[in-house]
């Protein structure tokens, strides 16, 4: 099994939406026995909420479930469990690496480190932009960057 785990700041825009997106693309490939999918904040501020009205609204109009999911503060298991930890922005990567430490983890790194053809290191915060819909077109690609490095990977 590969372990996916979708990283932002407080687990009720960025990542539920990038969990969301994968799960529906790893299901549309047939890939869905090969993957655990699951999205984490770096803050527990939101836990148990659902994801944020912005993202569940381009979520229903995209027709991508985001049923049962609710935000959740990350944990220091996930960083050894996970094989790839997709933050957002270079700050998740750094919260991120503060929390690793220096013992056995696996991928940290950023969802748009995947898109070469891009000048964006970071997706935005949709939560102090407004801009889903800016944020949906970033991940998308950028998922869509990271399932064709997997797949290579992992020779699927």
């Amino acid at each position: 099994m590969i372990h996916v785990l979708f990283v932002c700041l407080g687990n009720i825009c960025r990542s539920p939406m990038a969990e969301a997106m994968f799960r529906k693309r790893v299901e549309d490939e047939g890939l869905s026995e090969h993957f655990v999918i699951d999205s984490a904040g770096i803050g527990g501020w939101h836990q148990g909420s659902p994801p944020h009205e912005g993202t569940r609204k381009l979520l229903d109009e995209k027709g991508i479930s985001y049923e049962g999911m609710t935000a959740r503060q990350i944990r220091d298991e996930d960083i050894t469990t996970y094989d790839y930890i997709i933050a957002m922005d270079a700050e998740n990567v750094g919260a991120l690496r503060s929390i690793a430490g220096y013992g056995k983890h696996h991928f940290i790194g950023r969802l748009l480190d995947f898109v070469e053809d891009d000048d964006r290191d970071d997706v935005p915060d949709p939560y102090y932009t407004g801009n889903f819909e800016e944020v949906h077109d970033l991940i998308e690609t950028g998922i869509d960057r990271f399932l064709t490095y997997v797949k290579k990977e992992k020779h699927l």
